[in-house]
């Protein structure tokens, strides 16, 4: 008997609903399914993989996906363990269409095997955000309050914040419930913008969800085990420990996490101060980092989380541990680096205040970092003033004579101003539409430069994304998806025709993890065991890798990248060239060869090599070939 993929279709405008089947091997995962409505219906699509339930560490990663506010095409998002909780309600995914004509609640819970109950119920969301822990906390709390007892296990919440009515890149947060109580384990669908999508589109500012269907999820250890250990001489739970070294804790460097590892190793490719560190050379660079960070933010952390061992999962059993805290802070690279370096900010207490503070308001951390150190470098260089912002001061905005502590409050301080007046509006601030359209706007009446000095992908007409922080062209290049990992981001040099086959080939090994809900973080075995798995359980291996390349062409199909708007863009990737001739001697002929062509045209060698990264994208990613 065929295997189906069971759909929860719910209109949020009529509360109506139908389940609707479809036959694995036809579909294989959120990604591939969610592609496929999304086209048809213009869906929030949620779902979990195949392997949801199962014994594999890493398999209940909850999948986003449709078409984002913010980036403008089809995108995809992830959040850890909640598709745990999610596989309770014996469904495959949830597609909301339509919207509600009042912000509202979704409720689910299916008891035993029962239809699947399904509410949509109005909810004074301004009035809840703005009592108790605040934001989504707050609303959280609500929703457990009022729907938790229905539950007879612990049910999970997604939940969205102001950020999702001000702006196009509203996050969506959850957290793990123990024994009917919320813990401070935030996860995240952040990227994308789809708790706007969620709340400003569709008119559902939370979903609560649980269950009782127990489903048939591979659970064999044995088989398991034999599986891995004619790959890797290892057993599942050895090859996993290995694989999530990094996240867990790193012997190499004393440290763990995202936060740790990365802060121990960037040194001078570390960047900071909205980007301006990409001027700098080499020696102020790396001074910034052992004295600001590797003496103090990294040295703070090590203290506090790691000798401590703070760390927790994302609600399922996980080796990685990947959770890193510091009792209600978690503390992950990219928002601690975009809210912390980039605006200046090097003190884990000035960067805790500024985190939680967008999360609260239910920001995606990595975008509004970005947005936050550009506006910071504006004021502090007069580009706008403080007034027209809504703040009442100037950043520090030097290394010179910076003291990292009080320095590093100060800038916080503002950037909490910041996050109010993107939310409130205030002076000239109206990110409504998106941060692309309002710095194009404040470019045409204060002049090019402020434009200039923010760096993000651009997509289509108005789609944006701050990128990954990793000093390498693969973060600013021209694919379907960006802001996640659908690219190469290493430090080597890759010629731009190669580096966008390099893009291509990632975005395929992303897309064999996300499709069947697996977290990257096990991508050391993921890889290369999914596609054995599937055929194992169900026969499919060459049909399942087909169909990856597929998705990836038909997303690829939509590909509208816009060449880098921003000069800072363009510095982005000519001074990480040049590092690779001066710091890390590369004598590469081709490398030297367009390092010539920057310093003869900068422009013309900019468009000349964003347009050989496309080709290569493009040349890769043909859905017949």
């Amino acid at each position: 008997m065929d295997q189906m993929q069971k759909v929860l279709l719910v209109d949020a405008a009529t509360s109506f609903y139908r389940m609707k089947k479809y036959k694995v091997g036809d579909f294989f995962g959120p990604v591939d399914l969610g592609l496929h409505l999304s086209g048809k219906l213009n869906s929030l699509n949620i779902g979990t993989g195949l392997l949801a339930g199962s014994i594999f560490p890493g398999s209940n990663r909850l999948i986003f996906n449709g078409f984002s506010p913010c980036w403008s095409g089809f995108y995809v998002s992830s959040m850890g363990g909640a598709a745990l909780v999610f596989e309770n309600m014996g469904i495959n995914m949830l597609s909301i269409i339509g919207k509600a004509h009042t912000p509202s609640i979704l409720y689910l819970n299916r008891v035993h095997g029962e239809e699947v109950e399904v509410e949509i119920t109005p909810v004074n969301v301004n009035a809840v955000w703005d009592s108790g822990r605040k934001g989504i906390y707050s609303l959280m709390d609500h929703v457990l309050e009022k729907y938790g007892h229905r539950y007879e296990t612990d049910p999970r919440i997604l939940a969205t914040g102001p950020a999702a009515l001000a702006t196009d890149f509203g996050g969506i947060c959850s957290v793990p419930i123990r024994n009917k109580e919320l813990t401070f384990v935030d996860t995240w669908a952040g990227r994308g913008g789809f708790g706007t999508k969620m709340l400003r589109d569709h008119g559902i500012a939370a979903i609560i969800y649980g269950g009782t269907v127990v489903t048939e999820d591979f659970r064999d250890r044995t088989v398991a085990d034999a599986w891995f250990q004619q790959k890797y001489q290892q057993k599942l739970a050895a090859k996993d420990i290995d694989a999530t070294t990094k996240y867990r804790y790193d012997p190499n460097f004393n440290t763990g996490g995202t936060f740790g590892v990365n802060y121990a190793t960037l040194s001078g490719r570390m960047m900071s101060f909205n980007y301006k560190s990409l001027q700098w050379d080499e020696e102020k660079r790396v001074k910034l980092h052992k004295e600001f960070v590797l003496d103090h933010y990294l040295k703070q952390f090590n203290e506090e989380t790691i000798q401590t061992k703070q760390q927790k999962n994302c609600g399922e059993p996980c080796a990685a541990v990947c959770k890193k805290m510091n009792n209600e802070f978690k503390k992950d690279y990219e928002p601690y680096q975009t809210m912390g370096p980039q605006c200046g900010i090097f003190d884990q207490r000035a960067a805790e205040l500024l985190n939680h503070h967008a999360d609260t308001l239910g920001f995606d951390a990595i975008s509004v970092g970005g947005v936050l150190s550009w506006m910071m470098e504006c004021l502090a260089d007069g580009s706008v003033s403080a007034e027209e912002m809504g703040v009442t001061a100037k950043p520090v905005f030097e290394p010179e004579n910076f003291n990292v502590v009080d320095d590093s409050m100060h800038n916080a301080l503002i950037g909490l101003e910041l996050l109010e007046s993107i939310i409130h509006k205030r002076g000239i601030v109206n990110l409504n539409e998106g941060a692309r359209k309002f710095a194009r706007h404040l470019a045409r009446t204060k002049g090019q430069h402020v434009l200039n000095s923010f760096v993000y992908t651009a997509y289509a007409r108005n789609g944006w994304m701050v990128p990954n922080q990793y000093w390498s062209p693969g973060t600013l290049s021209p694919m379907a998806i960006m802001g996640k990992y659908y690219m190469n981001y290493g430090n080597d040099f890759i010629p731009p025709r190669e580096l966008g086959r390099k893009n291509a080939e990632r975005m395929i090994q992303e897309l064999v993890i996300d499709n069947i809900g697996l977290c990257r973080f096990h991508r050391g075995w993921a890889e290369e065991m999914i596609p054995e798995i599937i055929e194992s359980l169900y026969g499919m291996k060459e049909k399942y890798l087909k169909n990856i390349r597929t998705t990836a062409a038909r997303i690829n199909a939509r590909n509208s990248s816009v060449f880098w708007e921003s000069s800072r863009s363009v510095d982005y990737i000519y001074t990480f060239l040049k590092r690779k001739k001066e710091v890390d001697g590369i004598k590469d002929p081709v490398l030297l060869s367009w390092l010539e062509k920057f310093e003869t045209d900068r422009n013309a060698a900019a468009l000349d090599f964003w347009y050989e990264i496309h080709k290569g994208v493009h040349e890769s990613l043909r859905e017949f070939q």
